[in-house]
């Protein structure tokens, strides 16, 4: 997830790096690798293409952070990640990732030179970064999943689990991850059912500032956080239009006023330092007459916790949520 199109150079020096590393798998590859058999594996991605690798993949670069997280929640740790000081700001406390990973540059701009560098047996990425496919696939396969989906975001990340699974060889790590999920969710909703708090809507968004301008994006009920609030029984207070993706509705002060005497807990991040709804609102009328501004009802989500990840980054959002409601 990202807020610009990605946009690329195709490199003018693969040459020698193609020779090195063919179609992205060597004859050996696979042989001590994750599958039970180390045999050819094949998947039909979001786009309805085939991806056929001769073995499952061992060396990933994954070029969008929820792809990522997957990957080294089922134990296949990239050797390649865009933007990985980002990774660690914003997913990194769900997910850490080690020191063999290498940044191949921006999500907006990843590096092919560096990727075709990194002699990978698979590279992921999401369906918004369709114009890359060209230039990777000259020297390895390229998986693309779909990242969001206003119809049902937690099936969609189901699938998205399930396609990466297969083509590492990590299905049965993969039920074990979707388990632990489901049973994330089950537990939470008997918590905040037990608490008895659950009657009262929560408002989870993020938010800048451009010049004397405030940006508030909140996240609707089809977004992945509005999704979760749902499998646990919470109602989503925002009930305006979405971007159709990614379940985003967006506003400003001026529109936020509609919560002026509104009961709810109200949830932001903060990873970034900004502070937007803390100093970057300092004395701005609208805001401080806000109920849940003047109850205290607000909660910074714990830094390090993506809200557009895969089931890890999804439990930590969970707990938080019982934190909210049942502690």
């Amino acid at each position: 997830m990202r807020n610009a199109l990605k946009t690329f150079a195709v490199p003018t020096a693969l040459a020698a790096v193609l020779a090195a590393s063919a179609c992205g798998t060597t004859e050996d590859d696979g042989a001590d690798g994750g599958a039970d058999t180390g045999g050819p594996v094949s998947v039909t991605d979001f786009l309805g293409r085939t991806v056929e690798l001769d073995a499952p993949a061992e060396k990933v670069v994954a070029l969008e952070w929820a792809e990522v997280e997957i990957s080294a929640s089922l134990g296949v740790m990239p050797v390649g990640v865009a933007d990985l000081e980002g990774y660690n700001t914003w997913v990194g406390a769900a997910v850490p990732l080690d020191d063999s990973v290498t940044d191949v540059g921006t999500r907006q701009e990843p590096s092919i030179d560096a990727i075709a560098g990194l002699g990978a047996d698979l590279v992921i990425m999401e369906s918004d970064d369709e114009d890359l496919i060209a230039s990777i696939e000259e020297f390895v396969p390229v998986l693309v999943t779909e990242g969001s989906s206003e119809t049902d975001n937690l099936d969609r990340m189901h699938r998205d689990v399930d396609m990466i699974a297969e083509l590492t060889g990590k299905t049965d790590e993969a039920d074990a991850l979707w388990a632990d999920f489901e049973a994330k969710i089950a537990d939470t909703e008997a918590a905040i059912e037990a608490a008895g708090t659950g009657t009262v809507p929560y408002l989870y968004a993020d938010g800048w500032a451009e010049g004397d301008a405030v940006t508030v994006r909140p996240f609707g009920a089809t977004s992945l956080v509005g999704s979760l609030g749902t499998a646990v029984g919470l109602e989503n207070a925002w009930t305006g239009e979405t971007d159709g993706v990614w379940g985003l509705g967006a506003t400003d002060l001026e529109g936020m006023a509609q919560y002026t005497d509104t009961e709810l807990k109200f949830i932001w991040n903060n990873a970034d330092g900004g502070n937007i709804f803390t100093d970057g609102v300092a004395g701005n009328a609208i805001w401080e007459n806000l109920a849940f501004v003047k109850n205290g009802t607000m909660y910074e989500l714990p830094h390090g916790v993506w809200t557009f990840g895969g089931p890890k980054s999804s439990e930590a959002f969970l707990d938080y949520f019982a934190e909210v409601y049942a502690s």
